[in-house]
């Protein structure tokens, strides 16, 4: 069955959404969505009840029992959300445009610790003159943190904007940059 959830925290839409859950994190209440590949949306907001406000609308027929797998994989999430793991490689179901595609591919390889200005990120992806391209596709990123749109910055190397705060974007540098250094070795998967 096809989802479409649309609203201030942006659009997903997947054919076979299977599992959500919330969880408090040191950057507030966080939704994480698992599809059938892999974490399809992943987002922050001030509270459990907007966050439950938007999965109630998304995924009328969801079912809320996490299983151990996803509780498995939401511990490993927070873990990165909260400072104490970086760059952990989980399966992402990666949904956008074949540009936006692009752009997230290479936000997940500027390393933890680091930050690029989104005129530096569109000269590595051969797309000098598409920097408000690649800043529209950054703003446009469902999952946050593990596709690290808050490792861009504007060229003055200010933090500019984030969709999920701009705070939120502020803590998100300072863990990283004490945290370098630190990853797992294989990709997290449900069927393991």
């Amino acid at each position: 069955m096809r989802k479409h959830r649309n609203g201030e925290a942006g659009q997903w839409i997947a054919n076979s959404i299977s599992r959500s859950a919330i969880e408090d994190t040191a950057l507030g209440p966080m939704l994480l969505v698992v599809g059938d590949r892999g974490i399809c949306h992943l987002q922050f907001a001030d509270s459990r009840d907007e966050l439950e406000r938007i999965r109630s609308a998304a995924l009328p027929e969801r079912d809320l029992n996490i299983t151990a797998d996803v509780a498995r994989l939401l511990r490993a999430v927070v873990k990165v959300v909260d400072g104490q793991a970086t760059d952990v490689p989980f399966k992402l179901e990666i949904r956008g445009t074949a540009f936006q595609k692009l752009v997230w591919q290479h936000l997940m390889r500027i390393p933890a610790g680091t930050t690029v200005s989104y005129r530096e990120l569109a000269k590595r992806m051969g797309r000098p003159t598409s920097v408000r391209a690649v800043a529209t596709a950054c703003g446009a990123n469902r999952i946050a943190v593990l596709i690290p749109c808050h490792r861009v910055l504007r060229s003055d190397g200010g933090l500019g904007g984030y969709r999920w705060g701009v705070e939120r974007k502020r803590r998100l540098l300072e863990r990283e940059s004490a945290l370098t250094g630190q990853s797992s070795a294989e990709p997290l998967d449900l069927a393991r």
